[in-house]
């Protein structure tokens, strides 16, 4: 049976919404040492979500690099404090494989955020932002396809927070966990119900 989905939505509609919260595990990786670990799990995963984040400038003309890359399955996400152990081969590995498939939205600037602190060939990447805008989706940032899909919101309220801080917060980890846990559910969501019927995008009056 085909479903029908809204293209876009109001961001008044969002703010009454529930919260969205990644409840599975969260690693962190500030040691190397526990890279290949982490890398071997994942790489035994079909899909995994990808997202970055990187210590706000508020200071005209300096900018940071990329502090933390969250890499996430369905019921765990590793957060690699990329600040602390660079980027490890087995990590470069990861972002090369091209029999995993990262989902991830706006990887734009994520992958040459990652570039510069290491040259790599992106392979195996998906772009959500793209993905949906082929079903004629509208909505493209993360906040509103979640919304339009779930009818929860992910709060944006950490974004600008230190992600070179010494220890995380909760409230960090969670919100970094939950934008790359988040792509995986809109991904694995889109495709079940494509294959249960197909998607019909219908635009708002």
């Amino acid at each position: 049976m085909m479903t029908e989905l809204p293209s876009d939505i109001a961001k008044a509609e969002i703010a009454q919404m529930p919260p969205a919260l990644f409840d599975g595990r969260i690693i962190v990786i500030h040691a190397k040492a526990d890279v290949d670990k982490a890398v071997s799990y994942l790489k035994k995963r079909p899909i995994v979500g990808v997202d970055t984040e990187t210590r706000p400038s508020f200071a005209k003309g300096r900018t940071y690099e990329v502090s933390l890359l969250q890499v996430s399955t369905e019921d765990t996400c590793f957060l690699f404090r990329l600040n602390y152990i660079g980027m490890p081969d087995s990590l470069v590995e990861l972002l090369q494989d091209e029999r995993l498939l990262k989902v991830g939205l706006s990887l734009r600037d994520d992958l040459q955020g990652l570039n510069r602190k290491h040259n790599f060939e992106p392979r195996g990447f998906l772009d959500l932002q793209h993905y949906v805008k082929e079903m004629g989706m509208e909505a493209q940032s993360l906040q509103k396809i979640y919304a339009l899909l779930f009818g929860e919101k992910i709060s944006k309220s950490q974004r600008l927070t230190n992600w070179e801080a010494d220890v995380l917060t909760d409230r960090q980890k969670g919100y970094a966990a939950t934008d790359a846990w988040a792509c995986v559910r809109i991904y694995k969501y889109l495709e079940e119900l494509k294959a249960r019927g197909g998607v019909r995008v219908v635009k708002q009056a």
